[in-house]
């Protein structure tokens, strides 16, 4: 960090609130941005400022301060009202921007009162980012919630070094450009000093939008970072893999607790191998298709009924949303249908679980699983591919991730591929998972385990933070770069 203090923004705070006997009681979250970002301001220290998930409360800001005060890092609370979670959250991030970054246009509700309530609670977060920061901090913005933040700051005269970070996929530009308001989306993005994006692919997308809807943008560079200037501003663009506490989850793994919760599920299913799901509850997952690979599977290889067992945990999400609510009916529905043909004497194909797990007791699964069925039709990086190898301290197991996860481009070594709607490849695919032979799965498992140890959670935020040279915070302050067209 260089001595500066490292300011996180974020849609929610780390934390869920509970009541509790009258009085609010705060958890630990879970999910892939707690869990990469967590440790990162654990170490350095620093603020987290985010949403509540609830209306303004003196008790709820005072047990957010109590918390605050056991940890090496503080929480600022942003409190929304009602409506504005209606047009900012549920309406302009949920309905618009989440389904079109996933390609999924046709999903999305363009109202320009979402976009009204979207940038009036960007302004209110930076009435807190500008309450909070010091002349020398770091504001490290995550994810598309937040993408006119850096607008608002610039406005009130910040002059820190703004990053931003862009968690989910980013559009190509035929898709992009159905956004109404893409010119405003993407100046509001160039406000920032770094922009960073899961994979290649993502940053590519961003920058041809660039050129699509902003014909005046310059983009110079090579390699790893690119330099975009409009109207005498510059950012970095760059691809930074988001990762995990690899170190962490080794040493969770190998506690005996968890050692024996994994001995205790392999005796329940001693009989059969094991394949394990692990998604929130959200239709860019794609569980429905990977339950009828799974269907498929036992159709195609019938010798495997009685032999093999899905495990496949759902945690809740956003089930107010009517979608959502179809969803989990689906899936539910699937599960009983494959269950009522398939089962028999001492043996169900599917055990399905509708809830959230502690972190410990998921790594027993992870442990416990012979296969890890990472299959989403698209991701900005899905962490939990990267969490089941962490755990795998005895070198086994086998991961079959779609191509469309972020993590792909990094376990494409050890990993076996699928697009994950082709329903008979993923049946195959599972198949041979399931036949992989020990010095196989070790080898392979091994790879990806050297690749996450070295290119860790702490890894990607100093990769993030260190300045490309020239920095666009120079350059704001006077300093020329040569801008070269960039094919």
């Amino acid at each position: 960090m260089n001595g500066e203090r490292l300011i996180v923004v974020s849609n929610r705070l780390p934390v869920t609130v509970r009541r509790s006997g009258g009085e609010f009681c705060l958890e630990s979250s879970g999910g892939g941005l707690v869990s990469a970002l967590a440790p990162v301001l654990s170490e350095t220290g620093g603020c987290w400022i985010g949403w509540t998930g609830t209306d303004f409360d003196k008790s709820l800001a005072e047990a957010v301060a109590d918390w605050s005060a056991r940890r090496n890092y503080h929480l600022e609370p942003v409190f929304l009202t009602p409506e504005e979670n209606a047009s900012y959250y549920r309406g302009f991030s949920n309905e618009i921007i989440w389904p079109l970054f996933h390609g999924l246009p046709s999903r999305c509700h363009f109202h320009s009162t979402y976009w009204d309530g979207y940038c009036r609670v960007n302004e209110k977060f930076a009435d807190v980012v500008e309450l909070v920061a010091g002349t020398s901090d770091f504001i490290w913005v995550q994810d598309y919630h937040l993408m006119m933040l850096a607008r608002d700051l610039r406005a009130r005269h910040i002059v820190q070094r703004l990053g931003y970070f862009h968690h989910i996929p980013f559009p190509p530009p035929d898709i992009f450009e159905t956004l109404p308001w893409r010119s405003q989306v993407l100046r509001g993005l160039l406000q920032f000093d770094v922009l960073g994006f899961q994979t290649p692919r993502d940053r590519r997308n961003f920058v041809e939008c660039l050129h699509r809807c902003l014909p005046r943008v310059q983009v110079s560079g090579i390699g790893e970072r690119l330099l975009a200037r409009l109207e005498g501003q510059w950012s970095s663009i760059g691809t930074y893999p988001i990762s995990i506490d690899y170190r962490n989850f080794c040493s969770e793994a190998s506690e005996p607790a968890v050692t024996a919760a994994a001995e205790q599920m392999r005796q329940r299913f001693s009989a059969t191998q094991v394949i394990l799901g692990v998604d929130r509850l959200d239709y860019t997952k794609g569980i429905p298709e990977r339950l009828t690979a799974f269907q498929r599977l036992l159709e195609t290889n019938p010798e495997l009924c009685g032999r093999v067992t899905m495990i496949q945990i759902v945690v809740p999400s956003r089930e107010d949303i009517p979608e959502y609510m179809q969803l989990r009916l689906h899936i539910e529905t699937l599960v009983s249908k494959i269950n009522g043909e398939y089962t028999r004497p001492g043996w169900v194909p599917i055990h399905y679980f509708h809830r959230s797990f502690p972190r410990k007791e998921l790594i027993a699964f992870y442990r416990a699983a012979d296969v890890a069925l990472v299959t989403p039709l698209r991701d900005g990086m899905n962490l939990v591919a990267k969490e089941f190898c962490a755990a795998r301290i005895d070198n086994r197991g086998a991961l079959v991730l779609s191509e469309f996860a972020g993590a792909a481009a990094e376990l494409q070594n050890g990993a076996l591929l699928v697009n994950p709607h082709d329903i008979d490849t993923v049946a195959s695919v599972l198949a041979r998972a399931l036949r992989m032979t020990e010095p196989e799965q070790s080898l392979r498992m091994q790879r990806m385990r050297s690749h996450l140890e070295s290119h860790n959670v702490f890894h990607w935020s100093q990769s993030f933070k260190i300045p490309p040279d020239p920095s666009p915070s120079a350059v704001r302050h006077g300093q020329a770069v040569a801008a070269h067209a960039v094919p």
